[in-house]
């Protein structure tokens, strides 16, 4: 039986957070491997990478995800409890209440909603001297998600509650003095939705039929009891927190557009279908989160190397995004790619692979999609602006990896009669 190959250092904690989203495929390129071990915190951990390597990963009968996720990521951007913990039946059961979200109609009314945040921003910007486009989109999403989630959100406690989401993912993979700040805003956003369910249970609140609220406070575990008021509002919050992480994406769409003018002139004469493209493109191109873990469920061989029970797995997302295996060119930005991919749940995992359904992929990538989309109607369409000297260089080593500068636009004019 071959010999999982070993990474020399004692520990590779440093290392991988100086280099999130390059580590493990490097290491891997280095071994000549699509795994080698380490250890991650002082814990023994399998690095895998490859669209074989994922489909391995996202096989649930060899995996697991319960006690995989480290505390500090659980206490920032997940929550403990959530639906992102769970296995089995508990987790299918748990994800269908997220999945009966995700309908055409209820996507199309997100995207409706959004829409009209962004024309009511746009008048806004109109006015400034600049704008910080990414720290914007922020408010701009958590005003979106809330009414399209039936959440109550008064205008004086806009800036609060756009602060608490957006530290969730913002400082998730933080150390120090930020984590710190992304944990105290877990607590007081859990504290703030434990209150709304509470509210829709109590008949204080009415939350619109089928919308995000209405669904959690409902919903039922598979032993017929309601969520505990405290799971219901991380689970609430699982709806809140990525919709506003959009906002990396449509960041680094628009530094595309930035970077790449023929695009935007193709997304600007409305080419068929090519938005579709661009948005893919983007996902697959640009950093958002590097990895995601498992633990191994039972002993088992793959490939002739052993996997314990036990084992802490980390998938590597970003690098089978960019693997030369699968993608042409991969560091080139190309959307037409997109037209021959073969929609396979394992070679472009940007938000996780697998079956939306059965594993833990993010349902949340057509919303990601969606909102995007509505980001590049306005961006190359219906507003008009300059892009000023600044640091657009991509802090690789941060957790989300956004442009220094957090993509500042100037002279913005509105141009509502178009699209």
């Amino acid at each position: 039986m071959p010999r999982i190959p070993h990474d020399k250092s004692l520990d590779s904690t440093l290392a991988l957070l100086h280099d999130p989203y390059g580590f493990i495929a490097k290491r891997c390129r280095h071994y000549q491997s699509d795994l080698f071990q380490t250890r991650l915190l002082l814990r023994p951990t399998l690095c895998m990478t490859g669209p074989e390597a994922a489909q391995l990963f996202y096989d649930t009968s060899r995996f697991v995800r319960s006690g995989a996720t480290p505390g500090r990521i659980q206490k920032t951007l997940f929550g403990q409890g959530g639906v992102q913990g769970l296995d089995d039946k508990a987790h299918r059961h748990r994800k269908q209440m997220f999945m009966s979200l995700m309908t055409s109609e209820r996507l199309g009314q997100l995207a409706e909603t959004t829409s009209r945040e962004w024309d009511a921003c746009v008048r806004k910007w109109a006015s400034m001297d600049k704008v910080v486009l990414y720290v914007e989109l922020q408010e701009l999403l958590t005003r979106a998600v809330c009414a399209w989630a039936g959440v109550p959100l008064e205008e004086s406690e806009v800036g609060r509650r756009t602060r608490e989401l957006t530290a969730l993912f913002d400082y998730a993979g933080a150390v120090g003095p930020k984590h710190w700040w992304s944990r105290l805003n877990r607590k007081r956003a859990e504290r703030w939705a434990e209150g709304v369910i509470e509210q829709v249970r109590d008949g204080k609140l009415d939350a619109p039929v089928q919308s995000a609220l209405q669904v959690i406070a409902s919903h039922r575990e598979l032993n017929g009891a309601l969520l505990s008021p405290r799971i219901a509002a991380v689970e609430l919050l699982n709806v809140l927190r990525p919709t506003v992480a959009v906002s990396v994406y449509i960041i680094f769409a628009a530094y595309a557009l930035h970077q790449y003018p023929e695009c935007r002139r193709k997304l600007a004469a409305g080419e068929e279908g090519y938005a579709e493209l661009f948005v893919q493109e983007v996902r697959r191109f640009y950093p958002f989160f590097p990895a995601v873990m498992a633990r191994v469920r039972h002993d088992f061989d793959w490939k002739g190397y052993h996997f314990p029970q036990g084992r802490q797995v980390v998938l590597d997302l970003y690098g089978i995004n960019h693997d030369a295996r699968t993608w042409e060119a991969p560091e080139v930005f190309r959307p037409e790619r997109f037209r021959q991919w073969d929609d396979s749940p394992f070679n472009f995992i940007p938000q996780g692979g697998g079956d939306h359904q059965v594993n833990h992929r993010c349902p949340g990538e057509w919303i990601t999609i969606e909102l995007t989309k509505v980001a590049l109607r306005f961006l190359t369409q219906k507003i008009r602006y300059e892009v000023p000297a600044q640091d657009l260089q991509i802090e690789t080593s941060r957790l989300p990896a956004v442009p220094q500068s957090r993509f500042v636009i100037t002279n913005v004019q509105a141009n509502f009669e178009a699209g």
